[in-house]
């Protein structure tokens, strides 16, 4: 019994000790892993924990310089892609000229283009290019990117798009570019600019931009009188745009032709502005150019210019026109058997209004005429004569540029 009674004494001892041991040693832990951050950050330890976990995290985070030389290799790794791509498919442009030297005819380079092989159909592959490069031209030939050159057939051509249409044999073509859409391009996004800057020895010339603008329109006088007869939308780009260019391809990121760039709508003075035909416009304009060499319009038949051309002395005094009137268009000559002389319209008519649609000045009657009709259409016109307002309707026909 003694034993046994000094055994259980000592047992219940040790279980006094044992509880506020392990309690203890529980606090002691918890209070060490709270001040560990503050050791550690005040360097009064002599062991950096964080540092293998630095270590560990540098290794599987790649830095900011290697990031960008990967998101750099990517970019640069596409451009190279769709240059190999589309290169083949745009071409230079040569403008022949003919000329009599001493009786005997030479012929001459007239300017130097670009141009996009869009289509091979049978034995025949089709050009786009801008009507500026070809102008003029007695005979045209095509450079293509292996510097084999040959003649070429020009289909067709409208100064007001700025657009013209070539055949070549189909056998020196293997490559045709896939057309894109203009519609859904976005300010900011990346393009690519391909041609023949400043002559054939730089061709395949590439330069990088970006959209810098959309549906921008740009006046364009065609006789130089001074007076505005189109305006041209165009993409505005800061990808450069130089002499030689014209015709060339505008594409987007996966190597589709977006836009024909032009350099007939810059401006020397201007730098980091180029522009470019929207492939949205040009497409159908092309298929028309390639049907049958012209792009059917409405047609009225009358001889106008703007009322705003006109001293306003004869505004009231001649043609009468009340004096809240701001605008219009004076019809100074109708040709025979048109729509207009059918309609009964007569020398110095005031026309102010088409269909709906206000008119200030001849641009916005021919871009109504242009844009908003189509020949056999049947369009209300409102106008003034002798001061009087008047309506009639007039049957548009067609009219081929």
């Amino acid at each position: 019994m003694g034993y046994y009674d000094d055994h259980m004494r000592s047992t219940k001892k040790n279980r006094k000790w044992l509880m506020p041991s392990v309690v203890g040693a529980l606090i002691g832990a918890v209070l060490i892993l709270l001040a560990l951050p503050i050791l550690v950050q005040a360097n009064w330890l002599p062991y950096d924990f964080t540092a293998q976990e630095n270590e560990e995290t540098q290794e599987s985070t790649p830095s900011g310089d290697e990031v960008n030389k990967q998101v750099n290799l990517e970019v640069n790794s596409q451009i190279t892609e769709i240059v190999e791509d589309v290169s083949d498919t745009v071409v230079g442009v040569v403008n022949i000229k003919q000329q009599s030297i001493f009786g005997q005819s030479e012929s001459q380079q007239g300017g130097v283009g670009s141009g996009v092989v869009y289509k091979k159909n049978n034995d025949s592959a089709f050009i786009v290019t801008n009507y500026h490069v070809i102008q003029g031209a007695d005979s045209v030939e095509v450079v293509f990117a292996d510097e084999e050159q040959v003649e070429a057939e020009i289909i067709g051509g409208d100064v007001y798009t700025d657009l013209a249409v070539l055949k070549v044999d189909g056998g020196h073509v293997e490559k045709v570019i896939e057309m894109g859409n203009s519609e859904n391009l976005k300010v900011g996004e990346p393009v690519l600019a391909i041609g023949n800057p400043l002559g054939l020895q730089f061709a395949g010339t590439v330069t990088q931009g970006i959209i810098s603008g959309k549906d921008r329109l740009i006046p364009q006088d065609f006789d130089q009188n001074g007076n505005v007869d189109w305006q041209a939308e165009v993409i505005q780009t800061d990808a450069p745009i130089n002499p030689g260019n014209s015709g060339g391809a505008l594409v987007n990121m996966d190597g589709q032709l977006i836009g024909i760039n032009s350099m007939k709508y810059a401006s020397p003075e201007l730098e980091g502005l180029g522009f470019a035909i929207p492939i949205d416009i040009a497409r159908p304009l092309i298929e028309d150019l390639e049907e049958d060499g012209t792009i059917t319009r409405s047609y009225m038949g009358v001889e106008i210019f703007s009322l705003s051309d006109v001293a306003q002395y004869h505004w009231q005094n001649t043609l009468k026109l009340p004096r809240d009137v701001e605008g219009g268009v004076i019809i100074d000559g109708i040709d025979r058997m048109s729509p207009a002389d059918q309609a009964g319209f007569q020398q110095y008519d005031v026309i102010v209004k088409m269909g709906d649609t206000e008119v200030q000045n001849v641009l916005e009657l021919r871009q109504y005429l242009f844009t908003e009709t189509s020949p056999g259409d049947e369009v209300k016109v409102t106008f003034y004569r002798d001061g009087e307002l008047q309506e009639t309707t007039v049957k548009l026909v067609s009219q081929s540029n």
